[in-house]
């Protein structure tokens, strides 16, 4: 659909009459010409100043404040994506990952959730390369994992360069049908060795949470104290791609579902790690299932390099502990401080 025609008010046929007669003043003056007054340009939503107005100048306004032509542009972008999608001519990668798709529906989604409800503040965002392969490693917590999407959402909407976080997510996530095909949409992969290498070593931003179940599913009287990061694997795969280890901080997810208990016979019936149970969960149904509108940081720390490192580095056991030790305690450190700076949970 083309752009709509722009039509200032002022134009020509508007004023022909009034340009040819002038009106007589008292004394027989001649009353002057009337200077017309520019009708200032507002900026759409995120700072941008309509097509139309940057190629004219001008453009003409409705009552209610919203440009002729901006609506117009809308629609003839949404059309167009729902045909890309409709006849398939749309790209993915060998992950499954759907660039577009995330862009325009998952992050629109999602974005309200971190702005307005969580209200995430995100700190030390230069510590993200603008280029090149990163492993963000993060705490993990909040009994559902929203603080992985949350963290997907930070990168995304305040990295210079836009990136995209392609999370590392276990075995359960790509076991359950919807969320299954949205995971992959995402951009996320299996938490396996091979899928981080190779996403790393074709210069993506990799994400991941070795707290796994153990962090996302502990008692909230456990909240952030990290809990163990595995054997390390993380450390090895960075080693082996030769890219930094950007150590990475969330509080405000431990306090959205406080769990304060766990039905294990449940848990075992139902083949997840955990069943927990909530102040407002089972109790209130699907309504208890309402995050609590905490205030979130995500706070990205300075980067670890491991290219000086030998390749032979990566099998080593007692590097790859040191630098797990490393990550953690940085995390750990930064997780405490964060709980001193914090005025409340709620603000």
């Amino acid at each position: 659909m083309a752009d709509a025609k722009v039509i200032p008010f002022d134009d020509d046929r508007s004023r022909s009459g009034a340009g040819r007669r002038r009106g007589v003043l008292p004394g027989g003056r001649v009353q002057p010409p009337a200077t017309a007054v520019p009708t200032p340009v507002s900026a759409l939503p995120g700072g941008q100043v309509p097509d139309a107005v940057e190629a004219s100048g001008a453009a003409s306004w409705s009552g209610s404040g919203a440009p002729e032509g901006g609506w117009d542009r809308r629609v003839a972008g949404g059309l167009a994506f729902l045909r890309r999608r409709l006849t398939g001519d749309y790209d993915v990668d060998e992950f499954g990952y759907d660039e577009e798709l995330t862009d325009q529906v998952l992050m629109s989604v999602l974005r309200p959730l971190a702005d307005k409800y969580f209200r995430v503040e995100v700190k030390g965002i230069e510590n993200i390369p603008s280029d090149g392969g990163a492993l963000i490693v993060a705490n993990h917590s909040g009994t559902l994992p929203l603080d992985g999407l949350m963290l997907q959402v930070a990168v995304h909407d305040n990295h210079p360069a836009q990136r995209h976080l392609r999370l590392l997510a276990a075995d359960l996530v790509f076991m359950l049908p919807v969320v299954n095909e949205l995971a992959r949409k995402a951009g996320h992969t299996l938490a396996c060795a091979e899928d981080a290498e190779r996403l790393l070593q074709r210069g993506e931003v990799v994400g991941v949470m070795p707290e796994g179940f153990k962090g996302l599913g502990k008692p909230f009287g456990e909240r952030y104290k990290l809990q163990r990061f595995g054997r390390g694997g993380f450390v090895s795969t960075a080693l082996r791609a030769g890219v930094p280890i950007v150590p990475c901080s969330i509080v405000g997810a431990e306090e959205i579902y406080p769990m304060i208990g766990n039905s294990r016979t449940l848990a075992r019936v139902l083949g997840i790690p955990y069943f927990p149970i909530t102040p407002t969960f089972p109790w209130l149904g699907p309504l208890g299932m309402m995050p609590l509108p905490t205030k979130w940081t995500i706070q990205f720390g300075e980067p670890i390099p491991t290219d000086g490192y030998p390749p032979e580095a990566a099998e080593d056991p007692m590097l790859m502990f040191n630098l797990t030790d490393q990550v953690r305690e940085q995390i750990q450190h930064t997780l405490y401080k964060l709980l001193v700076q914090r005025r409340s949970v709620f603000f």
